[in-house]
């Protein structure tokens, strides 16, 4: 699986610490972990919460990821962002439980972290427990594993609703703020770490038009 890394500005000086949790849970159990930025605080690129939305709805919908993990400083922001785009499902986990939860009863493909709030001594320990609850293992087997079906059939309805009231991506790239857009792949590393992986065209022939 393709885990991309996304962190907004207000906590890049922890991506190295993030990062390096992520890297050292996932990478073991055959994942990659492609880390979007920011890097420090210093970028000359800088996301906003909103960006990370935005990144997270690029990278899904075009395959250049299968999950993101991104954050804040309370988590809520970068969920509420990513969870506005289409195609995307992203749960506010702070603790292994909610990872738990979140991967056996929602089997999300996004989730946003809080990295300000509660991110105290042994925070790295937190990420590392929080990284095997989500990656290490099937997901959506339901929990309690009696009411899996049900669960199941409620995740399809989900995605079918969501999929009702939300435009296409390539749709909403054309459509959202063009200078928006272009701060949020931004990142020294974008060009780099998407355009290799990304699975649809359209989306990358509209993202490389955006430098023409």
């Amino acid at each position: 699986m393709k885990i991309a890394l996304i962190i907004e500005n207000s906590q890049a000086a922890k991506n190295a610490v993030v990062h390096e949790a992520l890297t050292t849970v996932a990478e073991p159990l055959g994942h990659k972990v492609f880390n979007y930025g920011m890097y420090t605080a210093e970028d000359k690129a800088s996301l906003t919460y909103v960006m990370n939305g935005l990144l997270a709805g690029i990278l899904l919908n075009s395959g250049a990821a299968d999950f993101v993990v991104t954050g804040c400083g309370t988590g809520m922001g970068s969920m509420l962002a990513a969870n506005a785009m289409p195609g995307v499902f992203c749960g506010l986990v702070i603790d292994p439980t909610d990872a738990f939860l979140f991967g056996q009863i929602n089997d999300g493909n996004a989730i946003s972290m809080p990295y300000s709030k509660g991110f105290g001594w042994a925070a790295e320990l937190n990420l590392q427990d929080v990284y095997r609850k989500l990656f290490d293992g099937e997901r959506g087997l339901g929990y309690p594993r009696e009411r899996a079906e049900i669960m199941r059939k409620n995740r399809g309805i989900l995605r079918e609703l969501k999929d009702a009231s939300c435009r296409d991506m390539l749709t909403v790239l054309k459509t959202v703020d063009q200078d928006l857009l272009r701060a949020a792949i931004a990142g020294e590393k974008f060009a780099e770490l998407f355009y290799p992986n990304c699975k649809d065209d359209a989306i990358a022939n509209y993202l490389r038009s955006l430098d023409a």
